[in-house]
């Protein structure tokens, strides 16, 4: 009996979204949330906008991080289908998902990682105002440059523990997506190399994980057989070597 009602409760999972959105250049249109699967973005659910109001509803057969589209436009919304009631609100200042444990925990990692941009952003204003108040290029130079490194740094840490921590969910795996899906090819940073020895082995086996860990491993591996062969000292490789190593040109 206990294994018959267990998998009726698995069964009966779903997930439930209320959304509301005071962009008026919503209203009306068709919202889409996409995941990414193999090597695609698939669509996994779709509503339309009415007076500023939406609603996605669904089985949920496993947690898994998405993202909100206005038709093929991202809206820069990660959201984690889990079970609960999830709220998304969306303003012309601000996106906020909330409600459920994941999502509360991705947002409040979001809103910290806004402000740590919002500071390094507020450094150019500082750099424009000494300028006029007459301040020395370089002592500018030297002021502000520490910091933007203090402020990388603190960025740095916040994005890699935030993985670290979260390895045993979505938000660790999806986070990482976030930050290498923009790069114009597999790297390995010290920031990578560091979550890759402290990360779960569930997160290491991840197939987005595995396969970009590999293909940048490779890479690199064969960017240093270059150099080492090479008579002159080591310089940053150029694009056309890069694609050419990728296409198995080199």
């Amino acid at each position: 009996m206990s294994v018959l009602l267990a998998g009726l409760t698995s069964c009966s999972e779903s997930y439930n979204i209320q959304g509301s959105s005071s962009v008026s250049s919503l209203d009306g249109s068709k919202l889409y949330l996409k995941a990414v699967q193999g090597d695609s973005v698939e669509s996994i659910d779709s509503c339309e906008v009415v007076h500023g109001k939406f609603k996605f509803t669904g089985a949920l057969d496993t947690t898994m991080m998405v993202n909100l589209f206005m038709d093929d436009r991202p809206l820069m919304m990660p959201i984690v289908l889990e079970q609960g009631e999830i709220t998304v609100r969306i303003d012309n200042s601000s996106r906020k998902v909330s409600g459920t444990p994941l999502n509360e925990r991705l947002y409040a990692f979001i809103d910290q990682h806004n402000q740590l941009s919002n500071r390094m952003n507020e450094l150019e204003h500082r750099e424009s105002q000494m300028l006029l108040d007459g301040i020395d290029e370089q002592e500018i130079a030297a002021q502000l440059s520490v910091e933007a490194e203090k402020i990388a740094m603190e960025e740095d840490t916040l994005v890699t523990n935030f993985i670290i921590n979260n390895s045993d969910n979505v938000l660790g795996t999806g986070v990482f997506m976030m930050i290498t899906a923009g790069l114009e090819y597999p790297v390995l940073t010290p920031q990578i190399e560091h979550i890759m020895s402290q990360a779960s082995d569930a997160f290491k086996n991840d197939k987005y994980v595995k396969k970009y860990y590999e293909a940048a491993t490779e890479l690199q591996a064969k960017l240093q057989g270059m150099d080492a062969a090479a008579s002159t000292p080591a310089s940053e490789p150029s694009d056309s070597v890069v694609q050419n190593i990728l296409n198995g040109k080199e």
